[in-house]
């Protein structure tokens, strides 16, 4: 049963003069480019029932959606419980082929900043939890951040907003008081969905694709100049002093 979160509502201006409090951040595709991985794994597995995929593919019909609806739409002859082997089997296979993952330039330097100014962090994520923990650990990241939402846990996914309502509901804050960081277009809309200023990462979308959906600022990874300029604008002269 989907929990309904009633969060905090302000108006427009003080919502401009907010802090900034939290990061919150997706994982496969924001966090470390795992969308070629996870290709490689779908294009297998889907291979097995006469099913061949192409970049295109992949994009519209796979990436940033829970594996369950995947199926479903892919592979509808499936009963719930072959349904659960497949999605077990291609998410072995994903563990399988990235042993070892990279986080996406400037991602350790945006955690620390966050970290030296007091700011709440999270993973919001769709993906399976033995996968949360096999990237975070892979990353060196297990341990950075304050909670980690997976949608899996809650019975509902991105694009719905759940996720991040979740997030916020637990850190105490209203959307305004915190950034969230996607690649995709559900994962992009759920962000939107629950009002928090959202950057996309251009990582495995065009940049075009997620400004229309709603991100306010569409960056190629954490390093990016202009992604630093936004984040001075969301903290206090002092901060933005040392950032």
């Amino acid at each position: 049963m989907q929990t309904t979160l009633t969060l905090p509502e302000l108006a427009p201006e003080t919502m401009t003069a907010i802090r900034l409090a939290a990061l919150l951040f997706d994982l496969d595709g924001t966090m470390a480019n795992t969308d070629p991985v996870h290709y490689l794994a779908w294009a297998e597995s889907l291979r097995e029932f006469g099913l061949e995929i192409d970049d295109a593919f992949y994009k519209n019909r796979v990436s940033g959606r829970l594996n369950p609806a995947i199926v479903r739409d892919l592979l509808p002859q499936l009963s719930p419980e072959a349904s659960q082997r497949f999605i077990a089997r291609k998410e072995a296979r994903f563990r399988q082929l990235a042993p070892q993952l990279a986080p996406l330039p400037g991602l350790s330097k945006l955690i620390n900043w966050g970290e030296i100014r007091g700011l709440r962090q999270a993973v919001v994520t769709n993906a399976p939890t033995e996968n949360v923990h096999h990237t975070l650990r892979a990353l060196h990241l297990e341990t950075h951040f304050d909670q980690v939402v997976i949608a899996e846990s809650l019975g509902v996914g991105k694009p719905d907003p759940a996720p991040y309502r979740h997030a916020l509901k637990r850190f105490g804050l209203v959307p305004a008081q915190a950034v969230a960081f996607e690649d995709s277009p559900s994962g992009v809309r759920s962000a939107v969905g629950a009002g928090i200023p959202t950057v996309g990462i251009a990582s495995t979308q065009d940049p075009q694709v997620l400004y229309a959906v709603g991100a306010m600022l569409v960056v190629p990874d954490f390093a990016a100049p202009e992604l630093w300029t936004w984040l001075g604008k969301r903290v206090s002269d002092r901060d933005h002093g040392n950032s």
